[in-house]
């Protein structure tokens, strides 16, 4: 019988060990780290579960829901309709009716933007859906902006931050193909599709750790803290060295970051072309910022962005999670606060929040987890490999594979669906 192996333990590592445990397939997990998750994993400081990495889900975000109802039911997720804040200079609210009447009512409503920046939005929008989305020749999204006559302040309160949010790539360099798909599939999309989804528990906690429950529960195994050094093609399948011992398995699915998943792949000849495609990316970071006030700290939405500073978003991590005074704050992609210290980057997040809310006590702490390659950068014309290798019966699986969309949550997931279900249909 097939035995697959799955090296990583987040949350495309996790859907496809999930995939293949449920059909019966006997599937090991090997993670490097103690913690489940990857680059979207709970980091415990101060008996606080913090998250690396503020992420948030999407209605449109299909197979990630799907997974976390399969295998941690429950009320574990709010959904809310789309609110786009950006601090006391826009308000966005998407309406509750069937779409597009949703956006578009929301738009006709949203505060901060005068009849002419309205109407802007909308003839850019519906030139989008006219084009289905599509560009004959991909683009920056500063560019497409450019094309499409959006202004300055059109940039600043709702597309930049739309892009940033979506890619984590200045709009400078952003692919405009990529950034087009996510609004097809979630503003263009059903009115459920552009629902905010937060995680009422920490990013550990609502899949990756779950998940690895229900594969253990179905015969499968997932070994935590065990670093796979080397996966080496043999006769009989693929023999995987972990801490010194070596085991034999039918199948391999690589489910760790492109930089790691690189180690693996140079030296062998079948993947030569995949690991001269993974060298050529480029990375940006993400860092998360916590603040731990001593009383109660409420923001005017469970997630408020900002238009200046370094800050792009705030989380009411009490409103959103029960943390009694815990704000979390999202700086996405490169920039200038990438030259500060932490605790300096901590104390800047403290003031421009105050810019928002008003004085503010001094927080009792803080905490900056910084992910310097938290994504690849998702610039114009990016070729990323596929899932389903020259190498047969070894698998990529990552939100950096072959997709539609950027590197969030979801695309991790479809990826490591996707490998797991090209394995099952050799069954």
């Amino acid at each position: 019988m097939n035995h697959v192996a799955v090296i990583g333990g987040g949350y495309a590592g996790m859907a496809a060990a999930v995939t293949l445990a449920g059909r019966g397939v006997p599937v090991t997990v090997f993670e490097a780290a103690k913690q489940l998750g990857g680059r979207a994993r709970r980091v415990d400081y101060r008996d606080t579960a913090l998250d690396n990495g503020l992420h948030i889900l999407l209605g449109a975000y299909r197979e990630t829901l799907r997974m976390v109802h399969l295998v941690n039911p429950g009320p574990h997720l709010l959904h809310t309709p789309l609110e786009w804040c950006i601090q006391r200079e826009f308000h966005l609210a998407a309406a509750r009716l069937p779409a597009p009447l949703h956006l578009l009512i929301g738009l006709l409503r949203a505060r901060g933007l005068d009849a002419a920046e309205r109407l802007a939005t909308l003839r850019f929008l519906r030139a989008l859906r006219a084009s289905r989305f599509a560009l004959a020749h991909d683009t920056s999204v500063e560019l497409l902006l450019d094309r499409y006559g959006q202004s300055e302040k059109l940039r600043c309160l709702l597309w930049r931050p739309l892009c940033v949010a979506a890619l984590n790539t200045p709009p400078a360099i952003a692919s405009a193909q990529v950034f087009l798909n996510a609004l097809r599939d979630s503003l263009n999309a059903s009115r459920a599709a552009s629902d905010l989804v937060f995680s009422r528990v920490d990013l550990s906690a609502l899949f990756p750790e779950p998940a690895a429950a229900y594969v253990e529960r179905q015969g499968g195994a997932v070994r935590r803290a065990r670093r796979v050094t080397a996966i080496d093609p043999g006769d009989d399948g693929f023999v995987v060295t972990s801490e010194g011992e070596r085991a034999t398995f039918s199948h391999v699915v690589c489910a760790v970051s492109p930089h790691q998943a690189n180690a693996f792949l140079i030296g062998i000849t079948a993947l030569s072309e995949i690991a001269d495609m993974i060298a050529r990316f480029s990375y940006q970071p993400i860092h998360s910022v916590w603040l731990q006030y001593p009383g109660r700290v409420a923001l005017p939405a469970p997630m408020v962005g900002f238009a200046s500073g370094f800050i792009h978003w705030a989380f009411d991590r009490e409103r959103l999670c029960g943390q009694r005074g815990l704000i979390g704050a999202v700086i996405s992609a490169e920039g200038a606060h990438e030259d500060l210290a932490h605790d300096a980057l901590g104390a800047q997040a403290h003031r421009e929040l105050m810019q928002l809310l008003g004085k503010l006590p001094e927080p009792l702490w803080t905490r900056v987890i910084a992910e310097k390659r938290a994504t690849f950068s998702c610039t114009v014309g990016l070729r990323r490999p596929p899932q389903v290798t020259p190498l047969t019966n070894f698998y990529l699986a990552g939100d950096y594979t072959a997709s539609d969309y950027p590197a969030t949550l979801e695309t991790a997931v479809r990826s490591g669906v996707a490998c797991a279900r090209h394995i099952l249909q050799q069954r």
